[in-house]
């Protein structure tokens, strides 16, 4: 008889990163069904990206917030499902679903289901704000002897998850990137045609989401530094400080140097033909799109945060500094860009480095994880 398991998270993380490890369990034999949180409106996505691989896919009522009332509603939807399942193995994800799951499967683990609660990056770390620490930390301390095992994806989460009353703590290389659409191009003619770029431009690239987290302010003070006219910005992503960043690249006089393509489709090709690859964030668990780049052979210019210290090696990998020291960010892309033989040799060292975190590894690692249940 196939092993049956539930996994749970918000309907984003489904479709970005976890169906790929959906599919493997079915292939290895187990009956798998889904919980999501529609956070992204993407639930119909989500069922048709799962194909015939999941017998059942739920849609819980949960918000992002873990002090909303609503989710008195989505817990009452999820102890429904987690009692009527029968499930041998729940698998539980992001941190309203992973406590909104762990309280629904009190009762049923005392009758044998195991209880995996994986961790992206706990919302407390160092370097956090205090109010993050005031809500978040006590939560997860307290809800921690409610799983068997709590896997985090980076060493900082790990250290903090085995000093909780867990049953057991483990480290895994994150959940993957799939090296199957990540090509390391020669050809630099798309992008730089589409925005009017020289062949010997400087291509500084970062992807992801508009905010105050991923702090791309920083790296336009940079550039502002640096008032190289052969040097260029590119961010792709969309987000709510958009127009501040915008306001910020007039201030400082750089319309011609960075460039807003927004959202992407071919952002593999776009790192294929970058030089350097920077992430200022403030907070990361591990970051997916800096494992990307550095797949693609590019150096890095990050933030020395939690996440970024776990695959980046000051010096070797690229450069590193406080998320907020735009001198040292734009020391690290001018050494850059002066040292063409640095910057080869260091993206080829980190194309090596990230072998641990592809898919196909990543995935050996979650389904051992889950098969240790027994």
């Amino acid at each position: 008889m196939n092993r049956r398991i539930l996994v749970t998270s918000t309907d984003l993380m489904m479709v970005q990163f976890l169906l790929p490890h959906i599919r493997n369990l079915s292939e290895n034999g187990y009956e798998v069904e889904i919980a999501c949180s529609e956070v992204g409106g993407r639930m119909q996505e989500v069922r048709d990206k799962i194909g015939d691989c999941v017998k059942k896919v739920y849609t819980v009522n949960l918000h992002r917030s873990p002090i909303n009332p609503g989710n008195f509603k989505g817990f009452r939807e999820m102890k429904h499902i987690v009692n009527q399942g029968c499930y041998d193995i729940i698998w539980t994800n992001e941190p309203v679903m992973g406590v909104i799951t762990r309280l629904a499967a009190k009762n049923t683990r005392k009758s044998g289901t195991k209880v995996l609660y994986m961790v992206h990056g706990f919302h407390f770390y160092e370097g956090a704000p205090k109010l993050n620490w005031m809500i978040y930390y006590p939560i997860e301390k307290a809800m921690a002897p409610n799983a068997d095992v709590i896997c985090t994806v980076n060493q900082e989460d790990y250290k903090r998850a085995k000093s909780f009353n867990v049953r057991e703590a483990k480290y895994i290389h994150g959940i993957g990137i799939n090296t199957e659409r990540l090509t390391v191009g020669e050809n630099r003619k798309d992008i730089r045609e589409e925005l009017g770029l020289k062949d010997d431009d400087f291509f500084v690239l970062s992807v992801g989401e508009l905010n105050e987290n991923k702090n791309q302010k920083v790296i336009i003070q940079a550039i502002a530094l640096l008032r190289d006219k052969n040097i260029h910005y590119i961010l792709c992503g969309k987000g709510d400080q958009l127009d501040n960043l915008k306001k910020l690249v007039e201030e400082k006089k750089l319309k011609q140097n960075v460039h807003f393509l927004g959202y992407r489709t071919d952002v593999v090709d776009i790192c294929s033909q970058a030089d350097v690859y920077v992430m200022p964030s403030k907070r990361e668990g591990l970051p997916v799109a800096s494992l990307e780049a550095m797949y693609c052979g590019l150096p890095l210019v990050t933030s020395n945060i939690r996440g970024l210290t776990d695959v980046m090696e000051n010096g070797v990998s690229g450069y590193m500094c406080s998320s907020e020291d735009v001198k040292g960010f734009a020391k690290g892309i001018k050494n850059l860009k002066n040292n063409p033989e640095m910057r080869k040799k260091m993206g080829e060292h980190n194309r090596q480095t990230v072998k641990p975190y592809c898919i196909e590894e990543t995935k050996k690692e979650i389904l051992k994880l889950i098969m240790d249940f027994r």
